[in-house]
């Protein structure tokens, strides 16, 4: 397989575009996240490419890529890897519970630092920086069964478990704070005491959800009321078939036996929101820290999922 694809060569430029990234003394904090930034989008490689390589290859016409990935075209052929974005996207799928909005909000610092005028990474104050940054790249190391260790050396592990440490205690204290503006905010509004531009931009139930395609009702963490748990991704599908018998090989067979088949999706959770008291959690970790599910199951449509014949393209 082209080294292009290989996993283990990915993991090892990380490790030395991480190595100038932890240089304090002879770099900038902007250059520093920089390489930082780059080594994120490699261990997301690295960490799909471990899987298959096939997962970051960039599919075109010729397939010339998806090839040069599978091994089946050798040599040093011109190929192109997907975009961060798209790694993100896998890596948020695959790898629980890395954050693609996260990991998003450094490569968008990465680009804009890069391609634009703007302040890059400068917009965030290092001892946030780090401490965000390293709970994404911990999840990809981990994904790749490997440990801080083996990226930055013994000498410069207890700098990232700090930063992890960090980052833990701050998604507590926001998910806490959350929580608790949400109890102040409700009883305000019942007490008739809610300042009149808060009052103002209060939303109703359809205006505060995420409008994701499924939802489940759950117990709100701040308030109790009926709050809504929402997410896109199906993690699993369960085909529940009627028990064997009861039908004989006829027509009452095929016309009755798929009423009596159903399909559970569980889905992996997103996003929550509870009108009763504003409170919104937006991510995964704050749904975790909140005591919320991070799964929930649906009732999945039997046609979708029962009795499809594939699909044979022409071309």
């Amino acid at each position: 397989m082209t080294r292009h694809f290989d996993h283990e060569a990915l993991w090892i430029k990380a490790k030395l575009f991480l190595n100038r990234a932890m240089d304090d003394d002879s770099r900038s904090f902007d250059e520093q996240a920089l390489w930082a930034a780059l080594a994120l989008e490699l261990l997301a490689k690295a960490a799909l490419a471990r899987v298959s390589p096939l997962l970051i290859a960039e599919p075109n016409e010729e397939g010339t890529n998806l090839l040069i990935a599978s091994g089946l075209v050798k040599g040093d052929a011109r190929f192109t890897s997907v975009r961060a974005k798209t790694l993100m996207a896998r890596c948020h799928k695959a790898f629980k519970p890395f954050d693609q909005a996260e990991a998003m909000k450094i490569i968008n610092g990465r680009n804009e630092y890069l391609h634009s005028s703007g302040s890059g990474f400068m917009a965030i104050p290092p001892h946030v920086w780090w401490p965000r940054y390293w709970a994404q790249a911990a999840i990809l190391v981990t994904a790749l069964d490997r440990d801080i260790e083996e990226l930055v050396g013994n000498d410069r592990e207890p700098t990232v478990t700090k930063h992890l440490e960090q980052n833990a205690k701050n998604l507590e204290q926001r998910t806490e704070a959350l929580i608790e503006r949400a109890k102040q905010r409700r009883q305000q509004w019942l007490d008739g005491t809610l300042p009149a531009k808060v009052a103002a931009e209060w939303k109703t139930g359809q205006y505060l959800s995420a409008t994701m395609s499924h939802s489940e009702t759950v117990t709100c963490p701040a308030c109790e009321s009926a709050g809504l748990l929402e997410g896109e991704e199906v993690v699993n599908v369960e085909i529940n078939y009627p028990p064997s018998g009861g039908y004989g090989l006829d027509e009452e067979y095929d016309s009755h036996y798929l009423d009596d088949v159903s399909v559970t999706l569980t889905i992996g959770a997103d996003y929550f929101s509870c009108a009763g008291c504003q409170l919104v959690l937006n991510s995964y970790d704050l749904i975790t820290q909140a005591g919320l599910d991070t799964e929930f199951d649906v009732e999945g449509d039997v046609d979708e999922y029962v009795g499809q014949e594939p699909e044979y393209g022409n071309d």
